[in-house]
């Protein structure tokens, strides 16, 4: 009979031979490596740049991976600085800021983040984060963006394509120019987004004052090409889809209303994803066939959803919204950079809290004319799993072009349409 320690010994040995076999089954994945549904049980156990890739992969995109056809090619990360000007503005006045939690808004903003300290443990920190994201002015003062939206079809693949240009002049916070504010403050910002193809669409769009008063909804206008005028919105336009795209306005960059017009704003917590935050040149105008004009989306691998771009983990903030009961959200979940406020990914669900869309931007650094460092969006994924239709955006992002408030108006839009 063996003895107590003999078995302990031979228990010890298993265990050990199990431990080693464990370590030597996993292993640290190089760049290049493509994680799709064909190999993401056998990957998942990997490593990359000494995270597990299970960790690395929410459940949502482990989802779309396994079930959706999305593939990913990882790339080692890169640290990412944002601009002098936002770091100096955030310095000077980030200390005259208050956050009011009655009526959870910002009191005191001038320019810069108005939170550059926000802790996991803040009752108020998603809502914090949000606003820093929309005081942020991280594609300049005045960005404008050629949008080209493929309609992806999970069955057919290239369904259309529509082509729009969305122009915005922020009147507060500004970081350029010897002044924070333009005009009397009222206005935060003005944006104009039109189409320019089809014929058929051409020039309709929108023009839209937002207002530093964030109790204060948004002044809304449309032009309707059938009798060439223009037409007031409601004050719920925020919520409307953009054109034919599975986007709504509120979609756009992940979150484009104030965190005080949700019911709820959580801040769930921190974790290492992976996304794309080094984004390539997307569009490249003039070439004869879709594959070279828009060199990073797989027009190839059904269904359609995945691009050339590489993925590389990323720190980011994990931030749950509740809209009101009129959005046709029911929830959204978004993942938001913790080195900058850009969100990287956001999960939508319904009312009966069933998952409904899949949003993923790539994000890269764009220089602008005037030296000023922006980090934006240049393409992205926003599928609409219940359709079974995706709409790709491919952005051409100029920062900084010279620019008025007076670019931006409602004329401007009605001039578009003619």
């Amino acid at each position: 009979m063996k003895t107590i320690p003999s078995v302990a010994r031979h228990l010890c040995a298993g265990l050990a031979a199990l431990l080693f076999a464990g370590v030597a089954l996993a292993a640290e994945l190089p760049p290049g490596t493509v994680i799709n549904a064909a190999n993401l049980d056998q990957l998942k156990a990997d490593t990359f740049e000494g995270k597990p890739i299970a960790s690395l992969l929410t459940d949502k995109t482990e989802l779309m991976i396994r079930n959706h056809g999305l593939a990913i090619k990882l790339r080692r990360s890169e640290p990412i600085a944002v601009d002098p000007r936002l770091e100096a503005a955030t310095r000077k006045y980030a200390g005259e800021v208050s956050f009011d939690a009655a009526t959870r808004t910002v009191k005191g903003w001038k320019a810069g983040l108005p939170f550059p300290a926000v802790r996991e443990d803040d009752p108020h920190g998603g809502e914090k984060l949000i606003w820093n994201m929309r005081y942020s002015s991280m594609m300049g003062d005045q960005p404008i963006e050629d949008l080209h939206f493929l309609m992806m079809d999970f069955d057919k693949g290239l369904d259309r394509i529509q082509k729009w240009q969305i122009k915005r002049y922020m009147m507060v916070g500004r970081l350029t120019g010897d002044r924070t504010t333009e005009g009397d403050g009222s206005e935060y910002s003005r944006t104009l987004l039109y189409a320019t193809y089809p014929h058929d669409i051409r020039g309709v769009g929108t023009f839209t004052i937002r207002y530093s008063d964030a109790a204060k909804v948004d002044d809304s206008w449309v032009y309707v090409k059938s009798v060439r005028r223009v037409r007031r919105l409601s004050g719920n336009a925020w919520m409307d889809p953009i054109g034919g795209t599975v986007s709504l306005n509120d979609d756009i960059d992940g979150w484009d209303s104030p965190p005080s017009w949700y019911r709820q704003v959580r801040l769930v917590g921190k974790r290492w994803i992976l996304a794309v935050a080094h984004g390539k040149p997307t569009l490249v105008p003039g070439k004869a066939s879709n594959e070279e004009t828009y060199p990073q989306v797989d027009f190839k691998t059904p269904p359609y959803i995945s691009s050339h771009d590489e993925w590389e983990p990323r720190e980011v903030w994990v931030i749950e919204g509740i809209p009101p009961d009129e959005h046709p959200y029911g929830r959204k979940v978004v993942y938001m950079d913790t080195a900058f406020p850009r969100i990287y990914q956001a999960e939508m669900y319904d009312k009966k809290g069933e998952f409904w869309k899949f949003f993923n931007w790539h994000h890269s650094v764009v220089a602008g004319k005037d030296g000023f460092r922006a980090i934006g969006p240049l393409q992205g994924e926003q599928v609409d799993l219940k359709a079974r239709k995706a709409t790709i955006f491919v952005g051409d992002l100029r920062v900084n072009e010279p620019m008025t408030a007076d670019d931006v108006t409602l004329g401007k839009l009605e001039a578009a349409g003619r």
